[in-house]
């Protein structure tokens, strides 16, 4: 059975409502947030609680490093924002051969310090039972976007993916998936789209040659991808999310991406309209998967009315699915299902006397 619909729940533990919701066949994962943390011991019987009620249910964090990091206390490690293993890049001489006694960092030093972040990352937050960070950003620093700014590892999407190639490695060295996010690109638009409609109106010619470029020279790394709440009017009047232009056509078609596509939150503003019309939950989500998602993500809904959206939600979609208005796909349960973890946790005490792990700290900027 196909389950693509990622919820979220209120508190530090499961309700008997949050119970019943994941047993639900459409629920394939769960997202936490900060609201869900208070300790390692209280996140990692969470995580073991949500286990217990469905073994298959994907548990995800927005995890990056720097301003986006859920978990910071009780021995979590503060991983730096994705600019500085950029900066560091550019430290290197550019004119000239670098010698043994050039003291200066470079790209080799921050390859190595990327792999580290990513294995830090996500040994930590295996050893608490989360399966997926969504991460690493891709999106390039054009210096417009707020919202990305310093989550972005660079303005060269060479040092983009060759950075990010680097942390993915580290992240699946640990075990925890990963996603890279946001395709096409989120840094040239200027507007939020957590909040408000983003718009970037160049041309399909310079979005494949710049910020989409890392999705084509990293198509056969990253296991998932999250497509961007922007629009791209040259190419499509719908945001990269709701598009089957930018999703099978040029994602899959174009770029050969074959891992899972996950929807940004569709509880964002930008999420809320398409072409002028706004949308419900459940139409967003239609839209969402008839356009290529695999899975689609309705965020901090568990907050209003005691999570009345999200029952509504998953009694439309049931409705939705009887009727034919979208239908249940063996391919994108398969790629939801291939980032469940292949190999059990190490746990936080043995964690931090692993030799792997404390060179990977060693080794972080």
């Amino acid at each position: 059975m196909h389950a693509p619909l990622m919820i979220d729940i209120a508190s530090t533990s499961l309700s008997k409502r949050d119970r019943q919701r994941l047993r639900h066949p459409l629920v394939g994962g769960l997202i936490l947030f900060t609201r869900n943390w208070e300790s390692r011991a209280q996140l990692t019987a969470l995580c073991k609680s949500i286990k217990a009620v469905r073994g298959d249910v994907l548990i995800a964090v927005d995890h990056e490093g720097g301003r986006v990091q859920r978990f910071k206390s009780d021995g979590f490690t503060h991983l730096p924002p994705m600019r500085s293993l950029g900066e560091m890049w550019m430290q290197a001489p550019r004119h000239a051969a670098r010698r043994a006694s050039d003291t200066r960092a470079g790209p080799l030093d921050a390859c190595n310090a990327a792999t580290a972040c990513g294995y830090v990352l996500g040994s930590e937050l295996r050893a608490c039972g989360v399966d997926l960070s969504f991460a690493p950003v891709l999106d390039l620093d054009h210096g417009r976007s707020g919202v990305i700014g310093d989550r972005s590892f660079n303005r060269d999407p060479a040092v983009v993916s060759l950075l990010a190639r680097s942390l993915v490695q580290g992240m699946l060295q640990s075990g925890v998936a990963h996603c890279g996010k946001h395709f096409p690109g989120h840094g040239y638009a200027s507007a939020d789209s957590h909040v408000a409609a983003a718009v970037d109106r160049r041309s399909l010619t310079a979005i494949l040659a710049e910020d989409a470029a890392p999705y084509r020279w990293l198509s056969n790394t990253l296991s998932a991808v999250m497509p961007a709440h922007v629009v791209y009017p040259t190419v499509d009047a719908r945001p990269a999310g709701f598009s089957p232009v930018w999703l099978q056509d040029i994602l899959r078609g174009r770029l050969g991406f074959t891992g899972a596509v996950f929807s940004d939150d569709l509880s964002m503003a930008a999420a809320r309209r398409i072409q002028g019309v706004e949308l419900s939950d459940t139409a967003a989500t239609l839209a969402a998967l008839r356009a290529g998602c695999d899975l689609t993500l309705l965020c901090n809904q568990s907050l209003v009315e005691e999570g009345h959206a999200i029952d509504r939600l998953l009694e439309e979609m049931t409705e939705a699915l009887l009727k034919g208005e979208w239908h249940a796909s063996e391919r994108a349960e398969a790629r939801r299902t291939a980032l469940l973890p292949s190999r059990a946790a190490v746990d936080w005490d043995a964690l931090m006397v692993q030799p792997a792990y404390m060179r990977a700290l060693d080794s972080l900027i």
